[in-house]
């Protein structure tokens, strides 16, 4: 069977890779709200800076968002590229969900920190509105990638799911790398 090519890029592989970048943000966001203490609670005090839910569902909110990142990255890790296409799917409503909500809330002034991957002190602003639509674009990307049936080869895939993973790991990191870059610039990324 010939392979799916978009330009001279096997789809398939670029499925791969989309899948391990936004399975590996997913995951390091799971994990950093479960293994950091008093990560939960400050997500909980984040979601209640945001004002944008009523102050009896800031709780149940901070818990059912973490419960769904942590199913978001097991329907990614998952070998069946249709739970993938599920979870890719999942994670694009997420991320644009987040994208909205923090747009309205830095818009309004409020002053929220980014509890994206666990404790933080970076205060939340347009560059994570930023980078949660283009974490969505790439999810929404990676699901139509995932149509693909063609046979791939190892090397290949194994280059994909490393850049995945590698770029992942620097999302996860960015407001520390963008701290580093421009110390002057302040951490608001306003």
């Amino acid at each position: 069977m010939p392979a799916h090519r978009h330009g001279s890029v096997d789809v398939h592989y670029l499925a791969i890779g989309v899948r391990c970048l936004i399975g590996t943000v997913f995951v390091v966001s799971f994990i950093g709200k479960f293994t950091a203490r008093g990560a939960l609670a400050d997500l909980v005090g984040s979601l209640r800076e945001l004002r944008l839910l009523p102050e009896n569902r800031v709780r149940t909110a901070a818990r059912l968002l973490t419960t769904a990142e942590g199913g978001i990255a097991a329907l990614l890790i998952a070998p069946s590229s249709t739970l993938a296409g599920l979870g890719l799917g999942a994670a694009a409503l997420l991320l644009t969900v987040f994208a909205a909500g923090i747009g309205i809330a830095v818009r309004r002034g409020a002053h929220a920190v980014c509890a994206c991957f666990g404790p933080s002190q970076v205060p939340l602003g347009r560059r994570h509105v930023v980078r949660n639509a283009l974490l969505a674009a790439v999810a929404v990307t990676g699901i139509a990638a995932s149509a693909s049936t063609s046979p791939v080869s190892p090397g290949p895939a194994v280059v994909a799911a490393v850049s995945g993973l590698l770029t992942g790991v620097l999302i996860t990191r960015l407001d520390d790398l963008f701290d580093l870059l421009f110390p002057s610039a302040g951490p608001t990324g306003r």
